[in-house]
């Protein structure tokens, strides 16, 4: 049975946990989720998405429904696919849930300009297409560092290897800051007694 989306009350969020999601259907401009209940169709979607409510989910799908699609016409399968992958990774909050969309979006990307290069003739073409889709992979590779650093509450681990310190000197690590984590590599080394004060960039 095929149910079409519509808009009333924001949706709660309900856990299903591994059920699967619901197909995704497209008539035209039309987004009907294939579920013999309509309710239960849209948080499995919902969740799957990271979707908020109902606002969330319509707006994110309709997305989804653009970058999908193939010689000018939005695909199913290829919808189904993007929905996969934003699961697999789980957004769980709005933010991700539009990074998440960006990334499945770049990645589609990517892949189709791969396939272009597969068949270009000509250096000036595969020129083009090459610059083309290494640009979409150094997106997509920052846009998995973001969605890292964002889940990580942007720390970054520092660590200094091979640190000296002579007989009566200290050493000052610049641009540490209370979320960094400094990790030395040589676990004999002696630590002095008047601990060193930390600051941006300075030396003692």
């Amino acid at each position: 049975m095929t149910t079409a989306m519509t808009r009333n009350s924001t949706m709660p969020t309900v856990k299903y946990g591994s059920r699967p999601t619901p197909r995704v259907k497209l008539t035209g401009q039309r987004i009907a989720i294939q579920h013999p209940d309509l309710e239960t169709g849209e948080h499995l979607v919902g969740e799957a998405l990271g979707a908020v409510d109902q606002d969330a989910l319509h707006g994110i799908l309709k997305q989804l429904m653009k970058a999908s699609v193939i010689l000018q016409k939005p695909d199913e399968d290829n919808l189904a696919f993007m929905i996969s992958m934003m699961k697999g990774i789980a957004p769980r909050d709005s933010l991700e849930t539009m990074l998440t969309a960006q990334m499945v979006s770049v990645h589609v990307a990517t892949m189709r300009f791969a396939c272009r290069l597969a068949f270009a003739e000509g250096t000036p073409q595969q020129e083009g297409i090459s610059h083309t889709l290494t640009r979409l992979a150094r997106t997509f590779a920052a846009q998995m560092e973001a969605l890292n650093r964002h889940r990580g509450n942007g720390e970054r681990p520092i660590t200094v290897q091979n640190l000296s310190v002579q007989d009566g000197g200290s050493a000052i690590v610049g641009n540490v800051t209370q979320q960094a984590h400094l990790t030395v590599g040589d676990a004999d080394m002696p630590i002095p007694d008047d601990r060193a004060n930390v600051s941006n960039g300075g030396a003692a």
